[in-house]
C-alpha cells in the first residue's frame, strides 16, 4: 500500500472517532441546551486566553530543551532554536495524523542538525516512555486526592461495564487471541533470524539498536543532566495543570474550580489527545463528562471543552506554522547553530 494512502486511511480511522464523538455529545441536546452552550461562550473572558498561552509555549519550550538533553547523550548538541521548531513542527503534524508527527520531528531535526534519524527516534520513544509514566502518576494523584469522587464514578460507571465484559468473555477466545500474539511474534524472530544478512534485516537491527540506546540514554545522563532532565518534565506537566487552571478562570460557571478538578481533565483530557487527530471531537466530549463529576452542567462542560481544545489547537497551528517557515531561515542564515 503507498505510504499516502496509508496516511490518509490513518487521518480518516482517527477522525471517524472524533466525529463519533462530536455527534454521542449533539445527539441528545435540546434547544435549551443550545442556548446555555452559547451563553456560556458569550460568557468567557478570552483576554486570559494570552496568559494560557504564555504557560503553553513554556511547556512546550521545556519539552524541547528536555529532548535536547536526551540527545545530548547520543553525543550530539542539537541547537535550542532548531529542536523547539521541530517539536512544535511535529505537534502540527500531529494534529492531522496522531503518531506521525513524532517521526516528522525526528525528520526535520535530522535533516537540520545531520543527526542519524535513528538516534532521535530512540530518545523519541525515551521521551514517550517517560511521558506515559507520568501520565500514570498523574492518574494516581486524581484517585488519591479525590477518592471520594473518582469511587463514586468507578461504582457507578466502570464497574458494571467491566463486569459485564468479564461475564462475557469467552476463555477460548482470549486463548486464541494470546496464541495468535504469540505466533506473530515468533514468526517476526524467526524472519529476522532466517534473513540476518539480508539488507532490510542489517537496517532493521541497526534500527533497532538506535531505538534501544535512546531508549536507554537516561540511564547515561550524569547526575547534573538527569537533574534538568527531571526538572523540565515536572515544567512541562506543571505547565499543563496551569494552562488548565487559567481555563477555568475564563467561564464564571467554572471559576470555582481547583487544582484537582484540572488534574482530572489533564488525565483525561491527554487520553483524547492520543485517539483522535488532535483531540478533535474526543477531547471536548471527556472534558464535558468530566466536569460532570463536579457538578458542571454538561452545556457548561461543553462550551468549556471546546474553548480549551480551541486555545490548544490554535496555540499549535500558530507556532507551529512559524517554525515550518522559519526553520529554513533561521539554518540559512547560521546553519546548525541556535
Amino acid at each position: 500500500m503507498p505510504k499516502a494512502l496509508k496516511n490518509i486511511l490513518k487521518f480518516l480511522a482517527f477522525l471517524s472517532i472524533g466525529v463519533l464523538m462530536i455527534w454521542l455529545a449533539l445527539k441528545d441536546m435540546t434547544p435549551q441546551d443550545y442556548a446555555d452552550v452559547k451563553s456560556a461562550f458569550l460568557s468567557g473572558n478570552y483576554w486570559l486566553i494570552i496568559p494560557a498561552f504564555i504557560i503553553g509555549i513554556g511547556s512546550h519550550l521545556s519539552r524541547a530543551l528536555r529532548w535536547r538533553i536526551l540527545i545530548g547523550t547520543q553525543g550530539y548538541r542539537p541547537g535550542v532554536l532548531n529542536t523547539f521548531f521541530a517539536v512544535m513542527v511535529g505537534y502540527l503534524v500531529n494534529t492531522g495524523v496522531p503518531r506521525l508527527g513524532e517521526i516528522a520531528r525526528c525528520g526535520v531535526l535530522a535533516n537540520y542538525e545531520k543527526i542519524p534519524a535513528d538516534k532521535l527516534i530512540g530518545t523519541m520513544i525515551a521521551e514517550r516512555a517517560l511521558d506515559l509514566v507520568c501520565l500514570a502518576i498523574v492518574f494516581l494523584l486524581c484517585f488519591l486526592l479525590q477518592l471520594d469522587i473518582v469511587s463514586a464514578y468507578l461504582s457507578a460507571e466502570v464497574w458494571p461495564a467491566a463486569e459485564q465484559k468479564l461475564a462475557n468473555a469467552n476463555t477460548t477466545q482470549l486463548l486464541m487471541v494470546l496464541g495468535i500474539a504469540l505466533l506473530a511474534v515468533g514468526i517476526f524472530i524467526f524472519l529476522l533470524k532466517r534473513f540476518a544478512a539480508s539488507r532490510a534485516a542489517i537496517k532493521l537491527k541497526a534500527l533497532m539498536r538506535g531505538v534501544m540506546d535512546g531508549f536507554l540514554s537516561i540511564v547515561k545522563m550524569d547526575r547534573k543532566k538527569l537533574g534538568w532532565f527531571l526538572f523540565h518534565t515536572c515544567c512541562i506537566w506543571a505547565q499543563y495543570l496551569g494552562m488548565l487552571y487559567v481555563g477555568f478562570l475564563c467561564l464564571p460557571a467554572t471559576q470555582h474550580l481547583g487544582l484537582t478538578a484540572a488534574l482530572t481533565v489533564l488525565a483525561l483530557g491527554s487520553v483524547a489527545m492520543i485517539v483522535s487527530p488532535g483531540g478533535i471531537g474526543v477531547y471536548p466530549y471527556l472534558v464535558q463528562k468530566t466536569l460532570l463529576l463536579y457538578n458542571i452542567a454538561g452545556p457548561i462542560g461543553m462550551a468549556f471543552g471546546w474553548i480549551i481544545w480551541g486555545a490548544q489547537t490554535l496555540l499549535i497551528c500558530l507556532l507551529g506554522l512559524i517554525s515550518f517557515i522559519w526553520l529554513p531561515v533561521h539554518n540559512r542564515k547560521s546553519p546548525g547553530k541556535s
